[in-house]
């Protein structure tokens, strides 16, 4: 790769900090190791202790409660060099929940729980790498969502379903997303959802089912179908307030789109890096197939994709708190947009430059390619990214 290609942004002190000992902790996990995991679908757990051993999963965590302290801008250097090392949009996901996860519970949970949870999480001892908020019949559409929670005295009792819910095998909570007003006696959609804290441990004693769903992209990162039936939570483990839930999601969604863009923007450096290698080594007809424009033009386009997208997204991630939320909004769903294509289209030139090879698992580029193909779905479509600056920023009739 160019020299610079790591530098191309500015950084603070901390931010090195943070990419120089992220990237120190990565080099322990070799190629052969993400290979493992993909091929073998085992749950990257050697992997995450490290990361819970140095602290990293309470990055975002204050330092009152055991955690870092850090912010966003250190969290996009940090899920960019993971992506970047070679574990990809996997090795990121495996730990994203059990970053991200805890912020509802800074945000908005008791002073108890607060307590008596964050600095076991900022220490590695529990996690919350689970989130449940999408349902089978209610995708992009969260606020369709149908999983019920019903008070009863001191407890609420949960009837419903979720489903791709990632880490539950990883994850000794989950925060859960439920109605606890239906959605036809609310005058606003978005009211009457609520978050709670659930114990998965007593969970599955009182009635939770789950099941795998087998998937061919990151399958080393699990993901589930959860069936709630009667399933009892205690009324102190409300996040927040009943019936604000969905206000509560939407005040992390920027930081945390932002975070998924720099974990989209590593996954396409290295696959790119690798296509660059090869088309260096490659030698036909006498010279590097690297000099042939039809091999370099798709690898320097996916150099300048890239780099448009880690400018937007170091740019939007070091300036989030001085954007109102409206402009936070866009930013955010530029860069997710920006880095999800240019890491397809880094992912896909690699492939190609590999020729037959690109599908072979010893050369990695097949996995970045599934990985890549996956982040223009996720957390968002590609679609609903645009529909959100249509509307918001173009000021165009709402589409859907």
């Amino acid at each position: 790769m160019p020299h610079d290609w790591r530098d191309s942004v500015a950084l603070t002190e901390r931010q090195s900090l943070v990419r120089r000992s992220i990237r120190e902790l990565c080099a322990e996990f070799d190629d052969e190791y993400w290979r493992t995991r993909d091929r073998e679908e085992t749950y990257p757990q050697a992997f995450v202790d490290r990361l819970a051993a140095d602290g990293w999963l309470g990055m975002l965590i204050p330092e009152e409660y055991g955690g870092v302290g850090m912010s966003t801008s250190e969290a996009v250097v940090m899920m960019e060099e993971i992506a970047g090392s070679g574990g990809g949009f996997a090795a990121a996901q495996s730990i994203h929940g059990g970053i991200y996860n805890s912020v509802p519970i800074v945000n908005y949970a008791d002073e108890e729980i607060k307590r008596n949870l964050l600095p076991k999480v900022a220490a590695g001892e529990k996690a919350i790498q689970a989130f449940g908020l999408t349902e089978p019949n209610a995708g992009s559409d969260s606020t369709a969502m149908t999983t019920r929670a019903r008070r009863d005295g001191d407890e609420y009792v949960i009837d419903g379903e979720k489903v791709w819910i990632s880490r539950v095998e990883a994850s000794d909570y989950l925060v859960l997303m439920a109605r606890t007003t239906p959605r036809e006696e609310v005058d606003k959609r978005t009211r009457g959802i609520s978050m709670f804290l659930v114990d998965l441990a007593d969970a599955y004693d009182d009635g939770l089912d789950i099941e795998r769903i087998p998937k061919t992209a990151a399958p080393a990162v699990h993901s589930y179908q959860l069936y709630f039936d009667g399933v009892r939570v205690p009324a102190d483990r409300l996040i927040g307030e009943e019936g604000e839930g969905f206000y509560q999601v939407l005040d992390g969604l920027n930081e945390e789109r932002l975070v998924i863009a720099a974990e989209c923007l590593g996954l396409g450096e290295v696959a790119l890096e690798r296509g660059i290698e090869y088309a260096n080594e490659r030698e036909v007809f006498g010279g590097p197939i690297g000099a042939n424009q039809a091999i370099q033009h798709p690898l320097a386009e996916s150099y300048a994709d890239l780099l448009a997208a880690k400018k937007v997204i170091y740019d939007a991630a070091d300036r989030l708190d001085d954007l109102e939320r409206e402009r936070a909004g866009a930013e955010a769903n530029v860069a997710k947009y920006l880095a999800a294509d240019a890491a397809f289209g880094a992912a896909d030139a690699a492939v190609q430059t590999h020729g037959g090879f690109g599908v072979a698992r010893e050369y990695d580029v097949e996995r970045y390619l599934r990985e890549a193909r996956l982040t223009r779905l996720v957390p968002i479509t590609q679609q609903l990214a645009l529909n959100y600056l249509g509307e918001r920023v173009l000021d165009l009739p709402r589409s859907y």
